[in-house]
């Protein structure tokens, strides 16, 4: 620990966290990463692109004190109850913050996040804790959040470190305030710089805003706060809905909603500006769809909707989307994010870096939902195709038999999850 640091940047998490998880330790678990590890050169593990390589339940839902180490495609696996769509919900979450949300945007049900038997203190307080490792130039920074859901949402400590050194610790100090008393590392003669930080955001977040650059210390943890929000803002949540998928749209800008209604609309960006990519997704479609496929087409009549289509082939009438399957739809919509880019998704990475500097991380929740063996063992393909180079990593939540084919891959890492 920097000497220059004061006991109070150096201390765990106020105590009184643990109001929100009485049966919890205070301190923050450490995660179990290659970065971590000192018998692993650095050079071996670092990311060129940020990424998140751990994320942490400390307590929130049914996952108490969970670690789970996230290689560029990982698939969280259980039975029903287990903490598989939870865990994608922290990760979401982390997401949405990184990316300016406020408290309530992130956690629409903070009620439902609060660790199972949790009991209130003599103040009715509840609330979770989360966290991440995020890895990439600056070396693996840690980001811990502990959010009081109980009886107002709020943030009530948020620590930034990186292996022997906390960079930015904030605390509720005055429950009565709409604030956090922040302090960050500053180096130079002032050592460390303290100033209020809304309690409903991010303060990582707000770092860049705040910092100047001036000195080594003010420099190192820009670089690391700068990390974390890059990795956290290059996130796409994706959950198709097949039955909003087969009407036509209207001609929009192209970029694919979560929920992939316009995936007729992309379509049509695709086939013009991205040839590559629309080859391989219509060479996807040939495995993941039934009958013969020649490749996938539009019909945009002048200022009306837009409709996507199977070609079968010559002297073969086309087949509209609207009359697949779900499993096809959601196959079809899941195969083209993976082979496609921020720029094409409805996301905001960010602006002030390269796309080749980033990667994408897809979520998934139900990622074989719907499909049968041949579709998910070929998204399985496309999704060591693409994070295989990469551009790409991928989070999801699977069933059983999708998971046992997973474990037989090289490349792919397959965490069971269960409640604690």
């Amino acid at each position: 620990m920097d000497a220059t640091l004061p006991a109070t940047l150096a201390a765990p998490l106020p105590a009184t966290l643990a109001a929100l998880a009485p049966d919890l330790p205070v301190g923050l678990p450490a995660v179990a990463l290659a970065g971590d590890d000192p018998t692993v050169p650095a050079q071996a593990v670092r990311l060129h692109r940020p990424g998140v390589t751990g994320l942490r339940l400390s307590a929130f839902g049914p996952h108490r004190g969970a670690a789970f180490a996230l290689g560029p495609v990982t698939l969280l696996a259980g039975p029903s109850g287990s903490g598989k769509s939870q865990a994608l919900a922290a990760y979401e979450a982390l997401a949405a913050l990184g990316s300016g949300a406020t408290l309530e945007e992130a956690f629409p049900d903070p009620g439902a996040r609060i660790p199972d038997l949790a009991v209130p203190d003599a103040d009715r307080r509840r609330g979770f804790r989360i966290g991440c490792t995020v890895d990439g130039p600056a070396g693996p920074v840690r980001l811990d959040l502990a959010v009081q859901a109980e009886p107002t949402l709020r943030i009530v400590g948020e620590r930034l470190s990186q292996p022997g050194q906390i960079l930015l610790a904030t605390a509720l100090r005055d429950p009565g305030r709409r604030s956090v008393q922040g302090a960050w590392l500053t180096g130079g003669a002032i050592g460390v710089t303290r100033a209020p930080l809304p309690d409903d955001r991010l303060g990582t977040a707000l770092l860049p805003l705040r910092v100047a650059g001036a000195t080594a210390g003010q420099r190192q943890v820009l670089a690391a706060a700068e990390q974390v929000v890059v990795a956290l803002r290059s996130v796409f949540p994706c959950d198709p809905h097949p039955e909003r998928m087969r009407a036509p749209v209207p001609p929009g800008e192209g970029r694919l909603l979560g929920d992939c209604a316009n995936l007729a609309d992309v379509l049509r960006r695709t086939r013009h500006e991205c040839g590559t990519r629309h080859a391989l997704l219509a060479e996807a479609a040939r495995t993941g769809c039934a009958g013969p496929v020649a490749g996938l087409d539009v019909r945009a009549p002048a200022d009306g909707p837009v409709t996507a289509v199977l070609d079968r082939g010559p002297d073969r009438p086309a087949t509209e989307l609207a009359r697949l399957g779900a499993g096809e739809l959601r196959f079809l919509a899941q195969a083209l994010v993976l082979l496609t880019g921020p720029g094409v998704l409805a996301m905001d990475p960010a602006a002030e870096l390269l796309s080749a500097q980033q990667a994408l991380t897809v979520l998934a929740d139900g990622f074989d939902r719907g499909l049968d063996r041949r579709q998910s063992a070929e998204l399985l393909r496309l999704a060591l195709l693409s994070c295989g180079r990469g551009h790409v990593r991928l989070v999801a939540a699977v069933g059983e038999e999708t998971a046992a084919a997973a474990r037989l891959l090289a490349g792919v890492t397959v965490l069971e999850c269960s409640p604690t």
